[in-house]
């Protein structure tokens, strides 16, 4: 049985669905009973996720319970902050599980996750050294930039230290953990990239009517800088999304051929992709997997994307442009607008590397690792 722990963020996104997607990947590719033990940053006050995180976390004996209760072989950990911390993992080794760290962020190092602060990456914050966030204020808040800095840097190498192997989502991933200091040399890490489950029968991006940004809508998406390249190639534009963003994208693109979807579920964020000519991923900032350009390339839409981060990893290089340039990214979106046989490579590609034929047998070779070490 595997045991998946996750703290929900306060505005839920990518992270939630990998997990669901692990879930049942878990279960119905590896034969696994599994299941979640969830928590929820959007049901605690301030006061209770400050305490959980300068505390390294809060009830771990729930987690030990759960362990017992369902005779749980491996703990799959994701997201821990602010409730769960280093303490639930050495609750559950207690109780006689093996632990699977899965990082999807930088958040061991960053206290925001993205390395990306006033409009750019950064990476000023390494191993312990978490007071440039808090001087940043990147957590937005004094008290809670001061929080996360302090508990980053008192529980860090014990988070660790509790994992008997940690997971990643991409090689870039790996190395940017690596640059800022996080103390993975004595731990067993392994790169697993994110499943997708559907993918089109075939490319129908000849027939696109519109470019599509499918973001959230911050400013370490850049989805600013497709609204100005749209703009300038004279292509329509589609954004499926929300964030803290909206209303001033939505200014921006007053006088555009941009529409604004919102948040879409399933079925309408497939019909988008079915009537689009192009995917725009316009990130900024280092992206650990590009779930939203792998999903694109699954439905076969030729994609045109930042080159930073996994970003690289995923796309042709041809597709790739440098990050923030609106100028650059005009002229390879207009040179792959309804390009069915870029689209059709991308699927091909993206089949290879996010299959769940392909990603299965990466995640049981984790779970084994893990059994095996535990005698």
């Amino acid at each position: 049985m595997i045991l998946f722990l996750h703290n929900r963020y306060r505005t839920t996104g990518g992270e939630e669905r990998v997990v669901a997607d692990l879930l049942w990947l878990a279960r119905e590719h590896l034969g696994e009973d599994a299941r979640l033990l969830t928590r929820d940053s959007a049901t605690i006050g301030r006061a209770r996720a400050a305490a959980g995180l300068l505390g390294g976390g809060l009830a771990p004996e729930q987690v030990a319970a759960a362990v017992r209760e369902s005779g749980a072989r491996i703990v799959h950990a994701h997201n821990l902050h602010p409730t769960l911390g280093w303490r639930a993992l050495a609750a559950a080794r207690v109780a006689g599980a093996r632990t699977i760290l899965h990082l999807h962020n930088y958040r061991l190092v960053c206290a925001v996750g993205t390395c990306f602060t006033r409009g750019a990456d950064c990476t000023r914050c390494h191993a312990r050294d978490t007071l440039p966030g808090v001087r940043l204020n990147c957590r937005g808040t004094g008290a809670e930039a001061a929080v996360y800095g302090a508990s980053l840097a008192l529980w860090q190498r014990r988070l660790v230290a509790h994992a008997d192997a940690v997971v990643v989502p991409s090689h870039a991933a790996l190395a940017r953990l690596r640059a800022l200091g996080a103390p993975l040399d004595d731990v067993a890490v392994h790169v697993v990239g994110h499943a997708v489950r559907a993918f089109a029968e075939r490319s129908d991006a000849a027939g696109g009517e519109h470019a599509l940004v499918v973001s959230r809508l911050a400013p370490e998406k850049g989805v600013d800088v497709a609204i100005a390249a749209c703009a300038a190639a004279g292509l329509p534009l589609v954004i499926a999304g929300d964030g803290p963003q909206r209303a001033a994208l939505e200014a921006r693109a007053a006088g555009t051929r941009t529409a604004f979807a919102g948040s879409v579920g399933a079925p309408e964020l497939a019909r988008l992709r079915a009537t689009a000519g192009l995917a725009i991923v316009p990130s900024c900032s280092a992206e650990t997997f590009g779930l939203a350009a792998a999903e694109a390339m699954a439905a076969g839409l030729p994609v045109v994307a930042s080159a930073i981060g996994s970003l690289p990893e995923l796309c042709d290089p041809a597709a790739l442009v440098a990050p923030g340039g609106p100028a650059a990214l005009a002229v390879a979106a207009c040179a792959r607008f309804g390009d069915a046989a870029a689209g059709e490579a991308g699927r091909t590609r993206v089949i290879e590397l996010a299959a769940p034929a392909a990603v299965a047998p990466a995640l049981r070779a984790v779970y084994d690792s893990v059994l095996r070490r535990g005698g």
